[in-house]
């Protein structure tokens, strides 16, 4: 069930299949056809993501964790893309795909004992297809190439997707992974959050031609979509993932988005940006663009926004309350999972550990 068409095309250098203002739009290249359930359960999905960060952000100010990197304006970007992905394709993250995590199944609760110290993530990759956070910048993008050469050699019909931001871009890693993913033909889909800014650095800092063009000098296609439509998302990264599985190589996508808050909870972003520029993106939000298709499409009326609004509060104090009953680890849990086998020197490094923790028991 799909609200008719207007008839709209979006500019071709940017797909886009929802407006700001919630109309629908066509793209020649990107049909998508959603039940009224199905966009019912995007909405959801965006609302309980924000949520998860928002409760993370306040529990960081208040002590409880480390620190948070927030997805802030970036839920149509995650929740689309997670929501392509087949059970048996892999999703490499950085550190910010909490919202991808979501849609993989991944507790939440795991994620916010990463940020408190208690674990080394606390998801086994394999049950959730959903690798663990990767705080280097860049690094990932080699291990999903790696990862989607091990699909092809397996003669597997699955994909790769690997997740980095725009200033990953200027990273040698990140460039090295376009070698080996474009020579090898590899089943692996390269997914930017272009936010606009890479910490402090603005994004025309890292590159002279927009983000997606660059994919053209690696030999493999680009394309540019609205980052904070959730229905493009699904629809780009949908076709990218299925051209990965039928042979046809590597695509990248730039999810052209914002970053609303901190680069992380250590960041003060007043200091490199305009109040402006944060404004003009906040029209763009990609929550509020599909509550507002839902009511122009008749799709969902307004016990349905209080249903999810509810759901979302008891998400909240469940996500606080599980937070701040982690346990914390044994000091010697420090060295379990360095090696998937024992290994002598850690064993070493591990009872040198014990014995110098001993000298301060009395």
């Amino acid at each position: 069930m799909t609200a008719p068409s207007t008839g709209l095309t979006a500019p071709p250098e940017l797909v886009q299949l929802l407006t700001p203002e919630g109309e629908r739009i066509e793209h020649p290249d990107y049909e998508i056809d959603l039940t009224a359930d199905e966009v019912r359960s995007l909405y959801r999905d965006l609302v309980l993501v924000r949520r998860i960060d928002l409760e993370a952000v306040a529990l960081q100010r208040q002590g409880e964790l480390g620190l948070w990197a927030s997805l802030l304006g970036q839920e149509a970007a995650q929740v689309g893309s997670g929501r392509a992905l087949t059970d048996v394709d892999m999703a490499f993250p950085t550190y910010r795909e909490h919202g991808v995590a979501w849609v993989r199944g991944v507790d939440p609760v795991n994620l916010l004992g990463l940020f408190r110290g208690v674990n080394h993530g606390g998801w086994d990759p394999y049950e959730h297809n959903f690798h663990l956070y990767s705080i280097v910048i860049g690094t990932q993008t080699l291990h999903a190439v790696g990862y989607a050469m091990g699909i092809q050699r397996d003669g597997a019909e699955a994909a790769s997707i690997v997740y980095f931001g725009d200033g990953a871009t200027s990273q040698g890693d990140v460039n090295e992974a376009f070698i080996w993913a474009s020579v090898f033909n590899a089943p692996v889909v390269f997914f930017c959050q272009n936010n606009q800014w890479a910490i402090s650095e603005p994004l025309e800092k890292q590159s002279r031609i927009p983000l997606y063009k660059r994919a053209s000098g690696f030999g493999f296609p680009g394309v540019r979509v609205d980052g904070n439509d959730v229905f493009a998302c699904l629809a780009v990264t949908r076709k990218a993932l299925a051209d990965a599985r039928a042979g046809q190589g590597p695509t990248m996508v730039e999810a052209f988005t914002y970053r609303m808050g901190a680069h992380t909870t250590s960041d003060d972003p007043t200091r490199y940006r305009v109040a402006d520029e944060l404004e003009a993106w906040k029209l763009k939000d990609p929550i509020e663009r599909v509550k507002a298709y839902l009511f122009r499409s008749d799709l969902a009326d307004q016990a349905f926004f209080d249903q999810i609004d509810a759901e979302a509060d008891a998400l909240g104090k469940e996500l606080r309350r599980s937070c701040l009953a982690l346990p914390d680890p044994a000091p010697e849990a420090l060295f379990e999972h360095v090696y998937a086998e024992p290994h002598a020197l850690m064993a070493e490094e591990r009872e040198q550990y014990l014995s110098y923790l001993a000298g301060f028991e009395r």
